[in-house]
């Protein structure tokens, strides 16, 4: 996770909301760190789980990741889910808790549905304060 918490601060540092994501593979290497990069691409999409995944995919030069765990330090939201089942991650772990837009836990739960392919081993609640706190920290500022 202090791989996740470095991409989200390095997201923060570029204008992005502080998300950061790494993909490790089944032997413990580290395929991909991302955060957030929305505003950069101009890209919806390009969430930090969705950007670490893709890159993990390109290094593999595969289309699905089986076996690969994914730190991330915001509960991903209903798309980004759907990527990771898609990509047959097998462990996610997750920091912060995110009640508005979340998918797995909260709002949609993607992965508790029965149309839902592929359903990772979740472990939320990692460095769950601090990831909250840098989220905190990072709206506060664009308030004031």
């Amino acid at each position: 996770m202090d791989l996740a918490l470095r991409a989200a601060r390095d997201a923060a540092d570029r204008g992005e909301v502080p998300v950061g994501a790494v993909v490790v593979a089944a032997d413990g290497a580290v395929l991909a760190v991302r955060g957030n990069e929305t505003r950069a691409r101009n890209d919806p999409s390009a969430h930090a789980e969705v950007q670490a995944i893709r890159a993990a995919c390109a290094s593999l030069g595969a289309e699905r990741l089986p076996g690969a765990d994914l730190y991330v330090t915001l509960e991903p939201c209903a798309a980004c889910a759907g990527v990771i089942a898609a990509a047959r991650i097998a462990r996610l772990y997750y920091g912060a808790d995110d009640p508005k837009s979340g998918g797995v836990k909260h709002g949609a739960r993607v992965f508790s549905h029965p149309q839902s392919h592929h359903r990772p081993e979740i472990y939320d609640g990692i460095a769950a304060e601090e990831c909250a706190a840098l989220l905190r920290d990072f709206f506060a500022a664009r308030r004031d």
